[in-house]
């Protein structure tokens, strides 16, 4: 009896495999808040993100394995440009600084667009976007979310929190009350007197996350009026174990709130409506960046945020999902 020999690579085979549907991606890799290559802050950008699923999404930030990964995707209204959404590692979230700050500078790179107004939709709102072209470069400046400010739930838990960041009750700053502020995505602020303090702060990072759950915010910034040089008002580090954020190197997220509560505190003199300062970050993890904050306000409240920077582009690559 006769057996015929099986070629799985025979052209009768390959007609029975399935047909895979494959989307090819632009993505770059960006380190926002700088100018100098591997510092900053570093985000992925994924620029035609139209037709991936959230499941796709959230593999891709998995392998960036950035703080957050943004992803540019077609607008679904009259009332904005883009839409765009973030990814941690393990986790969608509303709003992100350093992504928004990446990701608008790729695109605006991509494009080779003029200094525009750009309205994107995240999960914090529909929110204004300037792109200003300086010679063949781009600065980008977000403005962020409604601004929020609510208190700890209790004194054990505000303690609780200064233990898990690995502080003394000596180290703080008395001026700074701790407080959850928010311009579309929460932190703890914890203020404390000194940058020596600051850049040796090994925290619990599964304490911080337990209580996370517990006070409902998932990001802790700690920062200090102890600057470096006088263009410096404030550095910080900030920690976000949670969502699988052990540390951020430069978080507009972060520094956007702390103007709001710098403002509404008194912490500095504030006039003419408008409060500017820079706010520098990252030095302890080797990628410092600085991030240039903008505080409208009205009879000493503030009202609207903005947050604005630089990026670099590390490389770009395509990607088949």
């Amino acid at each position: 009896m006769r057996r015929d020999s099986f070629n799985p690579f025979s052209s009768a085979c390959s007609k029975r495999r399935p047909e895979l549907s494959v989307k090819t991606c632009t993505l770059y890799q960006v380190d926002a808040f700088t100018k100098d290559l591997f510092s900053g802050n570093p985000a992925g950008v994924v620029t035609n993100a139209g037709g991936l699923s959230a499941a796709q999404m959230q593999a891709i930030a998995r392998e960036c394995n950035n703080s957050e990964t943004a992803f540019i995707l077609p607008a679904e209204g009259r009332d904005h440009d883009v839409r765009v959404r973030f990814f941690t590692p393990v986790v969608e979230v509303p709003s992100c600084g350093h992504a928004t700050i990446g990701a608008h500078y790729a695109r605006a790179v991509e494009h080779h667009l003029s200094s525009c107004t750009v309205i994107q939709k995240i999960g914090a709102g529909i929110l204004p976007v300037d792109i200003e072209k300086n010679g063949d470069d781009y600065r980008i400046v977000m403005t962020q979310g409604e601004i929020a400010f609510s208190e700890l739930p209790d004194s054990d838990l505000e303690h609780a929190v200064i233990r898990a960041l690995g502080l003394d009750a000596s180290d703080r700053d008395r001026r700074c009350p701790v407080q959850i502020v928010s311009t579309g995505h929460s932190k703890v602020m914890v203020g404390i007197k000194k940058r020596e303090t600051l850049h040796a702060l090994r925290p619990d990072l599964q304490a911080l996350a337990r209580l996370s759950g517990r006070i409902r915010c998932n990001g802790y910034f700690v920062f200090t009026f102890d600057a470096e040089s006088q263009n410096i008002l404030t550095h910080g580090r900030m920690f976000a174990p949670a969502i699988g954020i052990s540390e951020d190197p430069v978080t507009g997220n972060a520094n956007g709130p702390l103007g709001a509560y710098i403002v509404r505190h008194r912490l500095v003199p504030v006039t003419d409506g408008l409060f500017t300062f820079r706010g520098k970050q990252g030095e302890a993890m080797g990628r410092p960046g600085i991030v240039d904050v903008e505080v409208a306000h009205e009879h000493g409240n503030p009202v609207r945020v903005r947050v604005g920077g630089q990026a670099v582009i590390v490389f770009r690559t395509q990607i088949h999902v």
